[in-house]
């Protein structure tokens, strides 16, 4: 990995770097996308099949897009036994820490006679996009699912690209059970956006998208956004490791590599106070990449989007961090919590040399579902407030609006909105009088 020296220029021309792989820099596929969510809003159920025999070779018509009680039993079949006890002592870690995350209606009545509130109320029904193909995230599928069931909501419905064969992966399919899915349809890609927030013969429209996807996923979501809600536009994966000379290189290293392998466009840096440490920091990657199975995609990543920054203080790399405003960040220094209390910016803070990145991908029960390309200075991960709205209670009674109805009228009037100044004059026509 490149070593260079942490100063304004460098950092203003690796934040220009990153910013590159934004969805929104691909806009020459926006037009395609376009015309396959108007084709599948036009054509509903026919334009999914077409585009799903298209770019999926599948064929996949009315009678088998929705996976069948008896495919869910030939997943479980299938799966690994160890794997699937996993997958269940996951759920409860995800489902334990999104629980704390749930929020309730309240109430506030004073003896004046006015009643002031705020009713929570779960969506009815989302759907969840899961990448199919080559690529299986049967944790994504739990992390995105699992709030959402521990939100209220009523109906959680999938959708995944079919392989060839018009199955869908068994270990996604039981992830999906386990999760409490509602139901599994065989669709993918922009279509399978379009699906959801226009609805199909087959396919319900749903309040809120959720879940990552390939540049066609990410930019079909940013165009129906409005006609539903949805979660983010998801870029690719980051991780920044903020570590001092205290820390072990090897370890820094594997941590680096565990989020540059997942594909050529993924960053990976490491801001350090220490030159030695930066050093020998480089030669474990390079000898962890001879030895990893994805190691010429973990190389292409490292060569596009890997950095070892070198700060003169711990300071200058704190604010380095805040102002990449990565995924995931990780705290390698010898007083870690000292450092987190300075972090601003971050999807997910790991905090000492045993809190990898991939016990927060799987197990530990945060969501790994994250902001990227620096929107972590405005958004957070996942939770279950995505899956809650919130409506605001108001109730006066004729006394408690009479002691404020002439500032109300007021109020209207300096806007010159007389019909609104009206609606509460006409309470009181009688005093009046």
């Amino acid at each position: 990995m490149r070593i260079e020296i942490l100063d304004e220029n460098t950092k203003k021309n690796l934040l220009e770097d990153l910013l590159k792989r934004s969805p929104n820099s691909y806009g020459q596929y926006e037009a395609r996308v376009q015309e396959i969510l108007d084709t599948v809003r036009r054509k509903k159920d026919e334009a999914v099949f077409d585009y799903t025999k298209k770019f999926d070779g599948a064929d996949i018509h009315a009678g088998n897009i929705l996976v069948t009680e008896e495919e869910v039993r030939e997943a479980y079949a299938q799966m690994d036994e160890n794997l699937l006890g996993i997958i269940r002592r996951a759920l409860v870690n995800i489902e334990t820490y999104h629980q704390k995350q749930m929020q309730y209606s309240w109430f506030d009545s004073k003896p004046d006679g006015t009643m002031l509130g705020q009713k929570v109320t779960a969506l009815r029904r989302v759907g969840v996009y899961v990448p199919g193909g080559k690529a299986v995230y049967p944790s994504s599928v739990l992390m995105n699912i699992m709030p959402a069931k521990v939100a209220g909501v009523e109906e959680i419905i999938m959708v995944t690209p079919p392989g060839k064969d018009g199955k869908v992966n068994p270990t996604t399919l039981v992830a999906a059970k386990e999760a409490g899915a509602a139901a599994v349809y065989k669709v993918g890609g922009a279509q399978a956006i379009g699906a959801l927030a226009y609805g199909t013969e087959s396919i319900p429209r749903v309040d809120k998208i959720v879940g990552p996807g390939n540049i066609y996923v990410a930019l079909a979501k940013k165009a129906v956004y409005g006609h539903v809600s949805i979660d983010s536009i998801a870029g690719p994966s980051e991780i920044l490791v903020l570590a001092d000379e205290t820390a072990n290189p090897r370890y820094v290293a594997a941590d680096l590599l565990s989020q540059a392998e997942h594909d050529e466009l993924a960053s990976a840096i490491l801001v350090t106070t220490s030159r030695e440490l930066a050093e020998q920091v480089s030669r474990e990657t390079d000898r962890f990449i001879r030895e990893l199975s994805r190691g010429e995609i973990i190389q292409k990543s490292l060569d596009n989007y890997g950095h070892i920054l070198v700060a003169d203080t711990l300071e200058d790399a704190i604010d380095a961090a805040n102002e990449i405003a990565s995924e995931h960040l990780e705290i390698m220094t010898a007083d870690p919590y000292q450092v987190m209390t300075k972090i601003r910016n971050a999807g997910a803070i790991f905090i000492g040399e045993y809190s990898s990145e991939p016990l927060g991908d799987y197990f530990a029960g945060p969501n790994h579902i994250l902001p990227t390309n620096g929107t972590a200075k405005f958004f957070s991960p996942l939770s279950v407030d995505d899956f809650l709205k919130k409506s605001s209670i108001i109730a006066y009674s004729r006394e408690a609006l009479e002691e404020v109805h002439r500032d109300i009228e007021q109020f209207a009037e300096a806007e010159q909105l007389t019909a609104h100044a009206n609606s509460i004059k006409v309470r009181f026509e009688e005093d009046v009088k």
